[in-house]
This record gives C-alpha cells, structure tokens and sequence, in this order.
C-alpha cells in the first residue's frame, strides 16, 4: 500500500504532512543547491534562492542556515553515490575486480559533485563530513574484508585503516581536480594503480 506520509521537513521529523506548494518548493531549493554547488563552491543563498526561483524568506523558511541547506545538499549527492555503488556490484567476482568498479563508481559520483563536496568540508568540518560518508565506506569496508579473506588484500593493516586510505584518496584526488593539478580523465587510472597497489599484500 502507498504511504500516505508527506515528504520529510528538511530540520528533522515531521508532525503533519508539508502542504503541496511547501514540498514543491523543498524539492525546487534542493535541485538547485545540488546544482549550483557541483558547478560553483562560492553560492551565496541569494544565488540558490534566485535558482530555485522562490524568495530569500521561503528560502530561509526550510533551510535556516547556509550550513543546513549544504548538509541536505550533500545527504541528498551520498543518497546517489549509495546507489550507484550498489549498481557496481561490489559482492560480485575477485575482489581486486569488484574494486576497479567501485573505485569507477565513486569517481563518477565524487566528480559529478566535487565542488559541492568542497564546499561541504569547509562549511560542516572533516569529522561531519567522514560521519555522512560512513555509509557508503560500509560497503568498501565489506569489500576489502572480503578481499582479506580471498587473500587478494592485505591482512597486515587494520580495515578500517585501509578504508580511510580509500576515502582520503578518493577525496584528495577530488581536490586535485578542483585545484588544476590533476585532469578529471585520468583519476580512473591513477586510483585504481595506487589503491590496488595499496591493499595489496605485501611481498
């Protein structure tokens, strides 16, 4: 049976259904938050005001803050990178291989919101932003578990360790893009040599 439950009030749980041009205009802020922060790190409320095509005041009604509006732009950009790493299959086939397509799968998630990502560390912090990103690090966490009990991957470091290496460099290589270092084509291949080579055993 459909849930009659009305769309979630972005400040937390809801008490009564949000009315139908609320939830619109809840929906019409975020696709241009999500918009204007994967092109741009410097948006200004204004900016995604003018986007979403409603008034600083209906802005401001749902997302207090610029911090809050940044931390539901970001939970809504790790609701589709969890869906796209589920679509790589990562319990499937040799481990190494299931991580060349997660290591594919990520990149294509993280480039596609590089910027809002940048803008996310600066605003919430390092440790905020290490919590949203827990969930889809479960998944290379099991991942890398199963490579150690394949014998593909290291047993000689700890799984956390190696999952803080995956996503330190996941998120550097995002910011060698952002800087000009790194060109956005050939992160692929460079992930893939210095984190298999990472978690391999050693010799």
């Amino acid at each position: 049976m459909e849930s009659t439950k009305g769309p979630e009030r972005p400040d937390g749980p809801q008490t009564r259904p949000l009315r139908a041009d609320a939830a619109r205009n809840i929906t019409a802020i975020m696709d241009a938050a999500v918009r204007c922060f994967a092109e741009q790190t410097q948006v200004s409320m204004t900016d995604i005001a003018r986007e979403a095509g409603v008034g600083r005041v209906t802005l401001y009604g749902h997302f207090p803050s610029r911090e809050r509006l940044i931390e539901a732009a970001l939970e809504r950009a790790l609701d589709d990178a969890r869906c796209v790493l589920a679509a790589a299959d990562p319990d499937s086939g040799p481990a190494d291989e299931a991580l060349r397509r997660l290591l594919r799968s990520s990149w294509s998630v993280l480039d596609r919101y590089r910027r809002l990502f940048d803008s996310a560390q600066r605003e919430l912090g390092s440790t905020k932003m290490r919590e949203q990103h827990d969930p889809a690090m479960a998944m290379v966490a099991a991942l890398i578990d199963r490579g150690r009990r394949e014998g593909t991957f290291r047993t000689d470091l700890p799984v956390d360790w190696l999952v803080t290496t995956v996503y330190t460099l996941l998120h550097a290589a995002a910011e060698d893009v952002n800087n000009g270092r790194q060109s956005a084509g050939d992160v692929t291949g460079l992930l893939e040599a210095t984190l298999l080579q990472a978690l391999a055993p050693p010799v």
